[in-house]
């Protein structure tokens, strides 16, 4: 049911910084895309069969603006690609999972996600992931 690590998301205090490092050790951003309902903006270095996704907030009381405030800078989130999404939040949460998102929700990069909760994951926000359709 669960495919790869689809990304890791990080919530850089500068983008142009953190991609300017990611140039350095041979990485180049692939995608850029704006996620509107999230407010935030995705720019996507793959590495391999997973990727890098970091996050910029649009808006100050955006979700990553908020990360940003409370905890600095850092990792935000581990997505792992999934094969039937909504199935499987169905499965979790009929097994006590909390669940931040019990219906899929557009993503970016043709992707539909849900989150799950850190307290039912050891302390890690995870993003499940379906892709649904291919990048323009």
């Amino acid at each position: 049911m669960t495919r790869r690590i689809a990304h890791v998301a990080v919530a850089p205090s500068s983008v142009n910084d953190a991609v300017r490092f990611y140039e350095l050790i041979g990485l180049s951003p692939e995608h850029v895309e704006e996620v509107e309902d999230q407010q935030v903006r995705v720019t996507m270095i793959p590495v391999g069969e997973s990727a890098i996704e970091l996050l910029e907030p649009t808006a100050p009381e955006s979700p990553v603006a908020r990360f940003l405030h409370s905890r600095g800078p850092g990792i935000h989130h581990v997505s792992l690609e999934v094969d039937n999404l909504a199935e499987l939040l169905v499965v979790l949460k009929r097994a006590g999972i909390r669940l931040i998102d019990e219906t899929p929700r557009a993503g970016a990069g043709g992707y539909e996600i849900a989150f799950v909760h850190p307290d039912s994951t050891g302390g890690v926000l995870v993003e499940l992931a379906e892709k649904v359709e291919a990048i323009p």
